[in-house]
């Protein structure tokens, strides 16, 4: 065998061998072999799975609109009431002098069972891109970080350095309103009803997302720092009345930092504890709200209310996805009843 011959056929088995080391496994799953099954449409398949399909959509949304319409709630706009509060509120500048407003409403019907107190606000738009990402979660952990590098600006610093804590935009503008609820049993009488402010976030937030820097005190913790311009005391006392539900473990702030989708939304800010006359839930009658106004709404044309409401076993009221699925099983089921008057009249004609 000439010299020529060898060397092209150790070439053709190098090249051989190369091909093969870039070639998949060969096991079924990689060579594409695995085995399959390829329905088979034929019309009643097709017409059964329709029916089934949307009966199953039926079955889901009749029974989330009942629960949704079952629950009791009552909304009151204290706003115009308010309306003089909010004008002095406008001037930041303003916090020492208080302003309350008071505002009475009528249960007419009793809310059994376990009530939620929320706030809603309207026209009031936290989905702004500038807006959800001024924040700097790496503080909100405790850390030490560099608020200046951070998303927090305009609100990150003071113009001598300070820095704010909590800072960004969603801090600085908190709903920082302070409601109580009093019930009336007869004209002559004024029960304060008791109100829970723990206990109203995920489980997930108030243990992993928000913590406070490691200090031997809270104060201290924040030395150094500013509190935000619209905030009328600092991050360290929020709450005058339990130690641990301040600074960034405080519930109302973790609340407000889940930013909304919408301009109209609502949070939870109390839930009734049970005891006493409010054992079963709110009796009916007649109730009054006093609110220490601190958020003004006016310079943006927003709204504000207080909604109380009982819960079921599918949540609040909202009846949005009930409904969505009763017309998503009702729009398959009139056009499986389209297609099924189509086959029995069309169907067994021949093509000619």
């Amino acid at each position: 065998m000439s010299p020529s011959k060898s060397i092209n056929m150790s070439e053709k088995s190098t090249i051989t061998s190369n091909h093969l080391s870039r070639c998949p496994d060969n096991t079924a799953f990689k060579q594409q072999r695995l085995p399959a099954w390829t329905p088979q449409l034929t019309p009643a398949s097709v017409l059964s799975s329709f029916f089934v399909v949307g009966l199953f959509c039926l079955a889901v949304g009749i029974p989330l609109i009942l629960a949704a319409t079952s629950i009791k709630e009552i909304q009151i706009n204290y706003s115009e009431e308010c309306s003089h509060c909010s004008k002095l509120r406008e001037n930041s500048s303003n916090w020492a002098q208080e302003c309350q407003c008071f505002t009475n409403f009528t249960l007419w019907e009793s809310m059994q069972g376990d009530v939620f107190m929320y706030y809603g606000l309207h026209n009031f738009y936290q989905n702004h891109r500038r807006y959800v990402h001024s924040r700097s979660d790496a503080q909100l952990l405790g850390r030490k970080v560099n608020i200046q590098k951070s998303n927090c600006a305009p609100f990150a610093a003071y113009n001598d350095g300070t820095p704010m804590a909590p800072c960004g935009a969603i801090a600085n503008s908190m709903f920082n309103d302070t409601i109580h609820l009093f019930f009336y049993p007869n004209s002559a009488a004024v029960i304060q009803v008791p109100l829970l402010k723990q206990g109203i976030t995920w489980w997930t937030d108030k243990n992993v997302k928000f913590r406070n820097p490691a200090s031997q005190n809270l104060s201290s913790a924040f030395a150094g720092t500013a509190k935000p311009p619209y905030w009328p005391k600092p991050a360290y006392s929020l709450d005058e009345e339990v130690e641990e539900n301040n600074g960034y473990r405080n519930e109302d702030f973790i609340i407000w930092m889940r930013v909304a989708a919408f301009p109209t939304f609502k949070n939870l800010y109390r839930r009734l504890r049970r005891t006493k006359e409010f054992a079963d839930g709110l009796p009916a009658g007649t109730y009054g709200l006093q609110i220490s106004y601190n958020f003004p709404v006016s310079k943006f044309s927003g709204g504000k209310k207080v909604i109380f409401s009982t819960v079921g076993w599918s949540g609040g009221r909202n009846p949005f996805l009930g409904i969505a699925y009763t017309v998503t099983g009702a729009v398959i089921l009139l056009a499986g009843c389209v297609i099924t008057a189509v086959h029995l009249k069309f169907g067994k004609r021949k093509i000619r």
